[in-house]
């Protein structure tokens, strides 16, 4: 069994990773020990201080690589420490047992070698399906250049992988993180794709029931939030990934090539509003940021879109199309779908909008009830008002814990 001293060294080396906060998982149980479905892990504080359930470690945090943002980099001085595959089973089904965990997040450092480390990790996930018969939860956390047999083995035992690719651009991985490459993250990623559509084409559906994650550091680098946008959209394009989660850059190391402060949360927030809307709201990340671009401070991105098309406004809520109503700042999916059932028995006052959670001090100033406005008198107003209430928002860095409170934000119609 793991002692207590690498035990903490191992768990707090891996808080930094903050992909791993939702499973979505279809795996059955068969039979074994614990069970990894959709509605059977939950991951979040609860009021009265009852917490999450993954056990997040590292196999080991000994680095043969020098990425200058880590804190686990070659030429740190941290303590070290590794566990041996076994270990680290017999701490999950003792935790199991102890109701301490439902699931697990395994990553590692990378020891030795790409290879090395992947063969332990898939060990670890091998003897815990196979030989402890666990059936709950696991996510494992891919390593960049490892081989493709060993990637294809370990995708069949786990629920979720996620290749972080860390930096947003080829030039700036080279420079902070010279041991990766943009290649060596998305040519995994696209294998598993790839693996996973043929699975399900054969209707096995044993490749990664929970899909892939990403995350990009924000601020460590120059790049754009357009930049940023743009590769996220292209990642879900292209690998139907799940998530894309944006860390905001923390300075835990010093070195010259990187900034001495941290990277504004409201800039993560406002990344983490973007990528909603183009998950769920059919925007596009050109038009949430155009090329070049940062993301607006003073407005969240929906409201930024609709200040630059003021000319698309306001919109008659009783014979608008879903398309549109998506579109106007806030109103959320579920709002959008309740006027859209509601209409169709009657027309629909300010009032009517209330009762179904739409925030009107925010949508007023985009839409008419029956031919009635009851926004501000011009664009400049509109500019004010939004800005006043948006330095109201409070914002946070994003843990594996806040995320179903965005969710919930979005499901309100609180975009």
């Amino acid at each position: 069994m793991i002692d207590a001293k690498r035990l903490k060294i191992l768990t707090e080396s891996a808080k930094y990773d903050v992909s791993c906060s939702s499973s979505g998982s279809s795996r059955a149980n068969r039979g074994g020990v614990g069970n990894g479905h959709a509605a059977g892990i939950c991951h979040s504080f609860t009021p009265d201080g009852r917490c999450i359930s993954l056990l997040k470690i590292l196999l080991s945090n000994r680095c043969a690589y020098n990425c200058l943002y880590c804190p686990n980099r070659a030429d740190a001085d941290v303590p070290r420490a590794s566990a041996e595959p076994e270990e680290l089973c017999e701490l999950v089904m003792s935790f199991y047992r102890r109701n301490y965990i439902e699931g697990l997040f395994l990553s590692s450092a990378v020891e030795r070698s790409p290879d090395y480390t992947m063969e332990r990790m898939t060990d670890v996930v091998i003897r815990l399906r196979k030989v402890y018969n666990f059936n709950g939860y696991i996510h494992l956390k891919g390593i960049p250049h490892a081989d493709r047999r060993l990637i294809s083995r370990a995708a069949r035992y786990v629920d979720r992988m996620s290749y972080n690719i860390e930096l947003p651009s080829e030039k700036s991985l080279r420079l902070l993180a010279p041991q990766k490459s943009k290649e060596s993250v998305l040519l995994p990623m696209k294998q598993l794709f790839e693996e996973k559509r043929e699975d399900a084409a054969a209707k096995k559906h044993t490749v990664l029931p929970a899909g892939q994650t990403t995350q990009m550091i924000i601020g460590a680098s120059p790049e754009t939030d357009s930049q940023i946008l743009r590769l996220s959209e292209a990642m879900y394009r292209r690998f139907s990934l799940k998530r894309v989660y944006y860390s905001a850059y923390v300075p835990v190391v010093r070195h010259a090539s990187l900034p001495d402060k941290c990277a504004g949360l409201l800039r993560e927030h406002r990344l983490y509003q973007a990528d909603w809307l183009m998950r769920f709201y059919g925007f596009s990340a050109e038009e949430i940021a155009p090329a070049g671009e940062n993301l607006p401070e003073a407005y969240d991105p929906k409201c930024a879109w609709a200040l630059r098309n003021m000319h698309l406004f306001p919109v008659e809520v009783n014979t608008a199309p879903l398309e549109l109503l998506l579109r106007v700042p806030g109103i959320g999916t579920m709002g959008a779908y309740r006027i859209l059932k509601a209409r169709r028995f009657a027309a629909l006052d300010f009032a009517d909008l209330a009762k179904m959670r739409v925030v009107l001090k925010r949508a007023k100033h985009f839409i008419t009830c029956g031919g009635k406005f009851c926004g501000a008198g011009s664009d400049a107003a509109v500019r004010t008002l939004l800005a006043l209430e948006s330095r109201e928002e409070k914002y946070e860095q994003l843990s594996l814990f806040s995320l179903p409170e965005l969710a919930e934000s979005a499901r309100t119609g609180q975009l």
